[in-house]
């Protein structure tokens, strides 16, 4: 008997858009409801009792929790610091682990799962077990109070997950890639710049994200190294913000507001990338 002729097949990227768009909206229901009362809160009139039940809309609609927080916080001044650490450190790290991932890439076999094994055993390792001996050498190199220890880990590619995910996202290229590029004659650094690192625009994107965040939310690395109230970055000054008035809620969701704006916007630039899944050999 005849079989019976099959419709046409779904599109290959049908399943994976359908699950970007569930794991979207369910970003949307657990972050924008928050983020949007954190709003709200900082346009609330200071020095007001707060509302017994959450108000989208406060009333009265008030900016000067926004200028108290920028006049009693120093949050000029942080942000500014915050900023420049950020601009060093963000694109330092991702050039020195997307380096050393292509390095790892390129090794020999035998090599490349030594030192695999090697950052998989210092990822385990706690930051905070780091910090008596780092704070120790920044010391003795008088770099404390200054804002080099909130940099200098960026020139080891701040961690060592960033190397193994180039690592990774090298490694996926085909080998006959680089081997044209030998026949080529082109040196090492020129394929890595020229040919591999525009490869894996996604990762560097997503990289770069996730880097900036972190660097722009890090409190640990300033509280322990950073005493001179010139050089806060924006979470000490939030700190510091917070223990002025504690029940003046919305000085302090004023100043979370200017905190999170920015990480939301290198978020939102660079989530085209970081959400891409396109196979690079396709693009060869």
């Amino acid at each position: 008997m005849r079989g019976r002729k099959r419709g046409p097949s779904p599109l290959p990227g049908a399943a994976g858009r359908a699950w970007r768009t569930l794991g979207a909206v369910f970003v949307v229901l657990v972050f924008v409801p928050p983020l949007l009362l954190l709003v709200s809160g900082s346009f609330t009139q200071p020095g007001l009792p707060p509302s017994p039940t959450p108000q989208l809309v406060p009333d009265p609609v008030s900016t000067a929790g926004y200028q108290q927080a920028l006049a009693l916080g120093g949050l000029r001044r942080a942000s500014l610091n915050s900023i420049l650490v950020a601009a060093v450190a963000v694109p330092l790290s991702v050039l020195v682990a997307a380096l050393a991932g292509f390095a790892l890439a390129r090794l020999a076999p035998r090599v490349t799962a030594t030192v695999v094994a090697a950052s998989l055993v210092a990822l385990m390792v706690p930051a905070t077990a780091l910090l008596v001996p780092r704070f120790a050498i920044f010391r003795l190199l008088g770099l404390t109070d200054t804002l080099v220890p909130l940099i200098a880990p960026a020139l080891l590619g701040t961690s060592p997950l960033y190397v193994l995910v180039y690592y990774l996202a090298f490694r996926a290229l085909p080998g006959e890639l680089y081997d044209a590029c030998l026949i080529e004659d082109l040196s090492p650094v020129r394929i890595w710049w020229r040919v591999a690192l525009p490869l894996v625009r996604p990762v560097t994107a997503g990289l770069t994200a996730l880097t900036f965040v972190l660097t722009w939310s890090n409190f640990l690395d300033p509280l322990v190294y950073v005493y001179d109230r010139d050089l806060f970055t924006l979470p000490l000054a939030l700190r510091s913000l917070s223990v002025l008035d504690p029940t003046n809620f919305p000085v302090f969701l004023a100043g979370a507001v200017l905190a999170t704006a920015p990480a939301l916007v290198v978020f939102v630039l660079a989530q085209r990338r970081f959400l891409r899944h396109d196979d690079p050999t396709e693009r060869t």
